[in-house]
């Protein structure tokens, strides 16, 4: 990933979409305090460490926003001023929205998807870092690192590593192209769950699943 991340470190819409929400079902089903949410706005999750936080948001067939802030890695104020991440937004995006976002200072990025690519501001020279790594480093991860991230959600033994990574790429391949079913999301946490543990809560992780529209 380049630094500041650029347009073309942000894989296309659908496989974010994808990725995202595997691994916010993977911790909604693992955790009692995931930090994931899916709303009308969005799937959030709300602390990527120090307070740190992303949005993915498919506004329409052709269009999406991704955007967030990493604390630490966020360097995007000019003269003590935070610089403007919505200057010649195109009108489709969800203003409301975004004004509230600028408004608490929470941006390190915003980037849009239309007409097949990614598109962001151009930033000033004196930016040297926008956080996109920091944040979401997943955005930008090969799919081994990516299989990685996701596995460690799980509260699992070392031994079952590699049985693990095996079963969430198998769901994240059918997420990819939104064939994945319950059956589907029960074999991934069976294969996480380990006896004397609390068994993944494949309730939750099914209602995610299937408001986040990657259920077939």
């Amino acid at each position: 990933m380049h630094t500041p991340s650029r347009p073309e470190d942000l894989e296309h819409p659908e496989l974010l979409w994808a990725r995202a929400v595997t691994m916010a079902m993977v911790d909604t089903a693992c955790s009692t305090s995931t930090e994931f949410a899916l709303d009308d706005d969005g799937l959030w999750c709300h602390s990527t460490g120090g307070d740190g936080w992303w949005r993915l948001t498919l506004v329409d067939e052709g269009h999406a926003v991704f955007c967030g802030q990493d604390p630490d890695g966020s360097h995007t104020h000019v003269d003590g001023e935070q610089i403007d991440f919505l200057a010649g937004g195109p009108d489709w995006l969800p203003w409301d929205l975004l004004r509230d976002d600028a408004a608490g200072n929470l941006f390190g990025f915003v980037y849009w998807w239309e007409n097949g690519a990614w598109h962001r501001i151009p930033y000033p020279d004196e930016v040297r870092e926008d956080g996109l790594d920091g944040a979401a480093a997943w955005v930008g991860a090969d799919e081994e690192e990516f299989l990685g991230l996701t596995v460690s959600s799980f509260d699992a033994p070392w031994a079952r590593q590699r049985s693990l990574t095996d079963a969430v790429a198998r769901f994240a391949a059918l997420a990819r192209e939104r064939k994945a079913d319950a059956g589907a999301v029960a074999a991934l946490l069976a294969a996480a769950h380990t006896e004397g543990r609390p068994a993944p809560r494949l309730d939750a992780a099914l209602d995610l699943a299937t408001r986040a529209g990657i259920l077939s």
